[in-house]
């Protein structure tokens, strides 16, 4: 349920803007993507557990507040980035 150290280097280097890159906007939608698809995945079988599910929620309002700043930003990158991620059908 959780994200391996060689996955999380595979999306930052994937998002990154440049080599020192780790923390940007881009590459935190990312992880919180990823995250919260394991975390569906993790929900459809587990229905009753709330406590993951409120986990869930947390991390949809992050990604949504992060894509927000980054709209406002880098109107371009942002809009690539959920073109490459799959969101807002």
């Amino acid at each position: 349920m959780t994200l391996t150290v060689e996955d999380k280097s595979k999306i930052i280097n994937d998002y990154r803007r440049h080599d020192t890159d780790s923390g940007s906007p881009e590459v935190q939608v990312a992880i919180l993507t990823t995250r919260i698809e394991e975390l569906n995945e993790h929900l459809k079988s587990n229905k009753k557990d709330h406590a993951s599910r409120r986990g869930l929620l947390q991390m949809v309002g992050s990604r949504n507040r992060l894509l927000r700043y980054l709209s406002r930003t880098k109107p371009e990158s942002y809009r690539a980035l959920i073109k490459r991620l799959g969101l807002r059908k």
